[in-house]
C-alpha cells in the first residue's frame, strides 16, 4: 500500500511541475490537458484523475510555486511608522519578489481573465492587502486619502513595477523612488483638489 502511495505522489508531484512550468513558460491561457499530460509523461485520464477541474489544477500549482518563492510580507512592513518609509519598505519587498517571480508573475498577470475565480480573488486580495497595508500610516481623508489610495495602487501593481524596471529598465531602487514621489504628491495635494 505504501509503494502505491507513493507513486501516486509521484505521479500527482509530475502533473504539477509540469502545469506550472507551462504556465511560466507559455501561460495558463495556453496550457492544455494534453500538453500537461504530454510534459508529466502521463494519459489525460490520469491528469484528470488527479484534478478534476481547472480550479484543482490552478491551487496545486500556485501552492507549488510559492514554495519555492519568497513572498511580499506585508506584516513586517508595519513596523515602519513612517508613511514615507513604509511604502519604501513594502515597495523594495514588492519589486524584489516580482523581479523573482517575473517569468510566472507575468503570464499569469496576462492571463488574468482566463484564471479560475478563486486564483483572481486571491491576487486581488494580495492587492488589497498591500494597499491597506501602506495606506494605513497616512493621515488623510476624504478625496485626498482616494488619491493616495490610487497612487498605491499604482505603485504596487506588478505591471507598474513591470513598466519601469522591466519595459524602461530602471533600477529598482529609482522605480521606488519614483513612485515614493508620485504617493508623496498625491497625499501632499489639496483635500478636494481635482
Amino acid at each position: 500500500m505504501t509503494e502505491r502511495a507513493e507513486q501516486v505522489a509521484e505521479t500527482r508531484r509530475r502533473i504539477v511541475e509540469a502545469a506550472a512550468h507551462l504556465h511560466e513558460t507559455v501561460g495558463p491561457a495556453a496550457t492544455t490537458v494534453v500538453a500537461i499530460a504530454a510534459a508529466a509523461g502521463v494519459t489525460r485520464l490520469t491528469v484528470y484523475r488527479h484534478f478534476p477541474d481547472d480550479e484543482a489544477m490552478f491551487a496545486a500549482c500556485s501552492a507549488h510555486w510559492l514554495s519555492g518563492q519568497h513572498p511580499p510580507n506585508p506584516a513586517a512592513w508595519a513596523t515602519e511608522s513612517d508613511p514615507e518609509q513604509r511604502l519604501r519598505v513594502g515597495l523594495s519587498d514588492l519589486y524584489r519578489f516580482y523581479a523573482e517571480g517575473e517569468p510566472m508573475l507575468l503570464r499569469v498577470h496576462r492571463d488574468f481573465d482566463v484564471l479560475p475565480e478563486a486564483q483572481r480573488d486571491t491576487l486581488l486580495n494580495l492587492d488589497r492587502v498591500v494597499t491597506r497595508a501602506l495606506i494605513e500610516p497616512f493621515a488623510v481623508i476624504g478625496t485626498q486619502r482616494r488619491k493616495v489610495r490610487a497612487a498605491l495602487a499604482h505603485a504596487t501593481s506588478f505591471g507598474t513595477w513591470h513598466d519601469l524596471c522591466v519595459r524602461n529598465r530602471l533600477s529598482r531602487s529609482a522605480a521606488i523612488e519614483l513612485m515614493a514621489g508620485l504617493v508623496r504628491a498625491a497625499g501632499l495635494s489639496r483635500p478636494g483638489a481635482p
